[in-house]
């Protein structure tokens, strides 16, 4: 792949990156096409860098001489398919690999890398990462993207260094344009299919890549953390109609959103986004949790901080259409009620207590509004 006076120029630079851990034999290595390689990964996002690498190393191409399989412990997705395409699997933690591979690349592994195991690599260890670093540092990259409505991401490969997740020096990045009412499921796995294709391409240039790397911009870091399940309590007097849609597309596929009635959690499945709705009454105000139902639609529409949002399905004991919830439940309500009172619709409201394991847990979902969108 490199010959001659280019490939002496990238092995000396090479050997600036790494210290006197890039032996002569890589040195031969970067004239030539195909990678030693090992592969640390563990989720779905993860497998389809390992199924192009995997590819790729029965291509023509050949950029890929071998590829072992770093994971976690437990039946995990790269597990899976390292048994089923025949790779060579190692336990994490590793033992002694010197000598044995040029590169490594991590995908959504989880576990840090101290130094000792990175300068085993005399190129490094690859990281793809789903964002346009250094927004999004952290683990849950794709999902902050959704719940933050960033109208632009990518994916990025970076060198990994040690000690802090996401902090090292950028050698390719690609731009992806969000689509509109996307959900972070489709968007993670667009960026997945786009992430290992650019992997590949940045292999085949790997040392001109690594001498023209480019260091992250600190100032301008944010940071995604993980994903937890009380996020999804919706707070409808502080939530506009807007943030309970990308909430929705966020975490729905995997977290319901839910509320309680008549002190019983429910959960909201289903969503239809916005409502328009107007009151029989006009001077009845609704308040912030208010419930409706719109027989046209078929749909439970709930007052927000801005508007209403809609919900065809619920889950209370069972699994409920709007309907079903409106016969068995909310019609009761409305008919012990009086015309005129502000409650007559019903309400879900959200525990104080949740709220409180809301706000106390997850202080970048609290200040929604305080991160520049991109």
């Amino acid at each position: 792949m490199w010959s001659g006076s280019w490939a002496m120029r990238a092995c000396v630079k090479a050997h600036g990156r790494f210290g006197t851990l890039c032996p002569a034999m890589s040195c031969r290595r970067m004239s030539s096409k195909a990678w030693r390689m090992l592969f640390f990964g563990t989720d779905q996002f993860a497998v389809e860098s390992l199924k192009q690498l995997t590819a790729n190393r029965n291509s023509s191409e050949g950029l890929v001489e071998t590829i072992e399989v770093v994971t976690l412990s437990g039946d995990v997705p790269v597990k899976r398919f390292a048994l089923q395409n025949h790779l060579p699997l190692h336990r994490w933690p590793l033992g002694d690999i010197t000598g044995q591979f040029d590169v490594g690349v991590v995908v959504s592994f989880g576990c840090l890398l101290h130094q000792s195991l990175i300068t085993k690599f005399p190129f490094g260890v690859l990281n793809v990462h789903p964002s346009l670093l250094p927004r999004w540092r952290g683990p849950a990259p794709i999902f902050h993207t959704i719940l933050h409505g960033d109208s632009v991401t990518g994916v990025s490969i970076m060198l990994i260094r040690p000690h802090r997740f996401d902090v090292g020096p950028i050698l390719n990045q690609e731009l992806h344009q969000v689509p509109q009412r996307c959900t972070s499921e489709e968007l993670g796995a667009v960026l997945a299919t786009k992430g290992a294709h650019l992997l590949i391409d940045t292999l085949r240039t790997l040392p001109e890549r690594i001498a023209n790397k480019r260091e992250q911009t600190h100032t301008h870091a944010t940071f995604a953390p993980k994903i937890n399940d009380t996020l999804s309590w919706v707070v409808w007097e502080e939530q506009s109609c807007d943030q309970i849609d990308r909430l929705y597309r966020a975490i729905g596929f995997r977290s319901p959103l839910r509320t309680t009635w008549m002190g019983k959690t429910i959960k909201l499945l289903d969503f239809v986004g916005k409502c328009h709705i107007s009151l029989s009454d006009e001077k009845r105000k609704a308040i912030p949790g208010s419930v409706s139902y719109l027989k046209e639609s078929n749909t439970l529409a709930v007052c927000c901080k801005d508007g209403w949002v809609g919900f065809k399905t619920v889950l209370l004991k069972k699994k409920l259409t709007a309907a079903d919830f409106y016969n068995g439940y909310l019609h009761q309500i409305l008919q012990k009620k009086t015309f005129h009172d502000t409650d007559a619709m019903g309400l879900f409201v959200t525990r104080k207590e949740e709220l409180d394991l809301h706000h106390h847990h997850h202080p970048a979902v609290r200040g929604l509004t305080n991160i520049p969108q991109q």
